[in-house]
């Protein structure tokens, strides 16, 4: 067991929600308040992470931007059945693609397939939008991250084939702070 008696991301075996989830839905404006204090807790996973610990007291993304994200239709939210929410994904449509920006959820209930069930309904969404990909950008060697994706059909891509809003938007990360050759840009093309 990690600090606070959960689990770590890295422990052999998988976690399991201690409450059954309810529901899988779009966010409504009400649930922005509470997603911040998802944010930081997720964030604090990386605090196993030692280059990466850091960014368990780096900002998160404030109310008025998780609003934004919501007003537009691309936030959805994983909520237990006593109503508490535990996570969610976060994204925005940028010309023929969904971009995630966020997919977290609190720390005890990660490894518990909320991320895998979010992101199944943006794929879905995406979809039914007739998009043709879901980008987003995130750690190549964080077992949470690049590899997460990968096994759900997410491919790395190079430089090259990044794109010039990808590229950007990496390129805003690494200003931040953000390691370059852990950063990676991925892309599900839908079909």
């Amino acid at each position: 067991m990690g600090r606070r008696d959960t689990p770590t991301l890295f422990s052999a075996e998988p976690w399991k929600p201690r409450r059954q989830l309810h529901d899988h839905h779009l966010a409504q404006v009400a649930d922005a308040d509470a997603l911040p204090d998802i944010e930081q807790s997720e964030g604090d996973a990386y605090r196993e992470v030692a280059e990466l610990a850091w960014i368990a007291d780096d900002e998160n993304q404030t109310v008025e931007r998780h609003r934004e994200l919501i007003a537009k239709g691309t936030c959805w939210v994983a909520v237990e059945q006593d109503g508490r929410t535990v996570a969610f994904l976060s994204a925005e449509i940028q010309d023929d693609t969904l971009h995630i920006w966020e997919l977290a959820a609190r720390l005890d209930r990660q490894r518990s397939g909320i991320g895998r069930a979010l992101l199944e309904k943006a794929i879905t969404d995406a979809r039914e939008r007739r998009l043709v990909a879901i980008t987003l950008t995130t750690f190549r060697d964080v077992i949470w991250n690049a590899p997460f994706y990968q096994k759900l059909g997410f491919q790395v891509l190079g430089e090259t084939h990044a794109g010039d809003r990808l590229r950007q938007i990496l390129r805003r990360e690494i200003e931040h702070g953000m390691p370059a050759s852990r950063r990676c840009a991925m892309r599900l093309i839908l079909g």
